[in-house]
């Protein structure tokens, strides 16, 4: 390598530490308005790549938005603002830096990805079962509408993963509380929340179980028919299931049986399901 060449990158170099430098707090102003839209947009995706400090990239896509507010930059500075918010975990910002570039750019390339990151900040919201699920809602409300909206962007795959994970999630924080009541023997308020596993989230990983919690209450209560069309379920759909097996046990110790009897809610579920009689 020759020496003109070496001196030329290390040139380069500097001047790059330069700017970045004269980019500084107190003299950042002044020495990106020399800059040109997409300098300031490669400094900002460079702070990105090279430093633990997101809200440094963020300055930048700012800068350029502001110094060149009509720009194609512009519009790529706004969606990577977004970006740079969630990475931030600055989720409201985010969703406004999202909802921005929508409302400014509803038919461009990128308003699929700013409509997922809108849905995915509430997502990586989420806290553990035991927490109020308000946020889990706005998930789901969101990446129903990545889905509804673009379901043919790899954007729309991603939020039906996420969505059915959102899914199961409230299914999840039904069953805790269902437990919790059973646990203290409130019978109906625990088949109340077991009610709504089997109705509204019958396609989660925690049908089995709500089944088989329902055959639980309803022997409590002296409710046979119900805790035998509840087990008939449970054996008809999760035959392999433990949960079948604690139930047929629980049933054979009764003297019963897992049979589809009497008119209840279950009963109607039991024709849908086995039977494939939509009421």
């Amino acid at each position: 390598m020759s020496g003109s060449t070496t001196g030329a990158r290390l040139l380069g170099t500097a001047l790059l530490i330069a700017t970045l430098a004269g980019c500084g707090s107190g003299s950042r102003g002044p020495a990106l308005e020399t800059q040109t839209a997409e300098q300031i947009f490669k400094l900002g995706e460079l702070e990105l790549e090279t430093s633990r400090k997101p809200d440094e990239a963020l300055f930048y896509f700012q800068e350029v938005e502001r110094l060149y507010p009509y720009t194609a930059f512009a519009k790529r500075a706004l969606i990577m603002q977004a970006y740079t918010y969630h990475k931030m975990k600055d989720y409201p910002l985010a969703r406004d830096a999202a909802q921005r570039f929508l409302d400014f750019y509803p038919g461009d390339e990128d308003a699929p990805y700013a409509l997922y990151l809108m849905a995915l900040s509430y997502y990586d919201q989420i806290d553990d079962v035991g927490r109020d699920q308000g946020i889990t809602f706005q998930a789901l409300r969101g990446m129903r509408d990545v889905i509804e909206t673009y379901p043919d962007s790899e954007y729309a795959r991603s939020a039906i993963l996420k969505f059915d994970l959102a899914f199961d999630q409230l299914a999840a924080k039904e069953m805790e509380v269902g437990r919790y009541y059973l646990k203290r023997r409130h019978y109906a308020a625990a088949i109340n929340r077991f009610r709504v596993v089997v109705q509204d989230f019958q396609t989660t990983t925690h049908t089995a179980e709500a089944l088989h919690r329902l055959v639980e209450s309803y022997i409590a209560l002296g409710l046979d028919d119900e805790a035998q069309t509840a087990a008939a379920i449970l054996g008809y759909n999760y035959q392999s299931s433990p949960f079948y097996e604690d139930s047929f046990r629980l049933l054979k110790g009764q003297g019963l049986a897992p049979e589809a009897k009497g008119e209840s809610w279950l009963r109607q579920v039991y024709r849908q399901m086995v039977r494939g009689e939509w009421l």
